[in-house]
């Protein structure tokens, strides 16, 4: 991990939870939003949010086929196909590796789709073996080019008229494999992992979607050809629509790296005062990595006003806090909206601009999202 010196990544491994540490909860308080569903059991709550680390009750999980039922004492994972020594490692095994940790904020493409799945992320510190010294050890031979890894779920597809059982796969190529960060992780905060959320094993590839994330994990297998399972070829393909010249154009993109993005989690005001109302917003930024350069946030028609970004806790790849100051709002309806900007330029796209205008799939959604709220004296 890149987030400063070795002493003071120690202490921000150890110490997981933190408040927004901006808000004063004795004469704060925090409002619904309107024309939105209240948070769902096993779903991250904006409206309460305190943790950076993401407590247990508020985890999301998405399973395409099904939970599957591991033996934790039976649990077997296997490295195959283009490497000099095969190896196969039990749960045991794994544990008596060198124990590592990441931290990394894990979010569903699809989280923000709609009002009501947004909040399918959350933050977590991972522990584990690295994957990379793994893969060396069993020796990658020359004509390898992508690494796929496959979990216990199966399901019976229909693919050219043939139904086949297959399971779950996901795929990288060798290079992005063997980086450092990634983790066969057996931990979520130093506890086990919970079994819908990938025990005994899964893969943890910071910056990059859930969906690459795989659970459940049983194979690792080198091979020289493309993988075109189901979730990198059929699903979780970006179809958006390009302008060039007077004509739109249509491109398919895997969904892999995770998107800048934003989100207000919460509004909180004051007792009102001369017939107005001290607000403050509260929320979260986050990227694949690529360091965040600001957030803003605007009321109503008003202009853009920088917002404050926590100091601490800070890694690469987990989200930032973020708050400020509302001013003094008419009781009334009034609507609120983040944006961020990256270091590179990059500014969050609203709904309306092309690259999520023209999207014509649910994955990756990541435009801006404007708040409701009704004041009232």
């Amino acid at each position: 991990m890149k987030t400063g010196s070795a002493a003071a990544l120690a202490a921000l491994l150890a110490q997981p939870t933190f408040a927004f540490p901006g808000e004063d909860k004795s004469d704060e308080e925090a409002g619904p939003f309107q024309n939105l569903p209240r948070a769902r059991p096993n779903m991250l709550d904006w409206e309460t949010l305190e943790d950076w680390i993401t407590p247990q009750d508020q985890v999301f999980n998405v399973s395409h086929y099904g939970y599957p039922e591991v033996d934790l004492d039976k649990y077997k994972l296997e490295i195959t196909g283009l490497v000099d020594k095969p190896m196969t490692l039990t749960l045991a095994d794994l544990k008596k590796r060198e124990r590592d940790e990441q931290l990394m904020t894990l979010e569903c493409s699809g989280n923000g789709a709609s009002p009501s799945f947004m909040a399918a992320i959350y933050n977590s510190k991972w522990g584990g073996t690295r994957l990379g010294a793994l893969l060396k050890e069993c020796g990658i031979k020359k004509e390898a080019t992508e690494v796929v890894f496959f979990g216990a779920d199966e399901k019976k597809e229909k693919i050219r008229d043939v139904e086949v059982e297959v399971p779950f796969g996901r795929s990288l190529d060798v290079e992005s494999a063997l980086d450092p960060l990634l983790l066969l992780a057996y931990e979520r905060n130093g506890k086990p992992l919970a079994a819908k959320n990938g025990s005994p094993v899964r893969l943890i590839v910071p910056g990059c979607y859930g969906i690459a994330n795989v659970k459940w994990l049983t194979r690792i297998e080198l091979r020289s050809k493309r993988y075109m399972g189901r979730f990198m070829g059929r699903d979780y393909v970006t179809l958006r629509g390009k302008r060039n010249s007077e004509e739109i154009v249509y491109d398919e993109s895997s969904v892999l790296r995770m998107n800048l993005k934003s989100m207000i989690a919460r509004i909180t005001r004051k007792a009102t005062a001369g017939g107005s109302i001290p607000c403050k917003a509260y929320g979260a930024v986050w990227s694949d990595g690529t360091e965040i350069k600001t957030v803003e946030v605007k009321v109503d028609d008003g202009k853009w006003q920088p917002a404050t970004l926590d100091k601490e806790p800070r890694s690469k790849y987990c989200w930032t806090f973020f708050s400020t100051d509302l001013g003094n709002l008419k009781p009334s309806k009034h609507t609120v909206v983040s944006r961020a900007i990256d270091v590179n330029g990059r500014i969050q796209p609203t709904a309306e601009d092309d690259e999520i205008a023209l999207k014509k799939t649910y994955w990756e959604a990541y435009q801006q999202w404007p708040r409701e709220i009704e004041l009232k004296a």
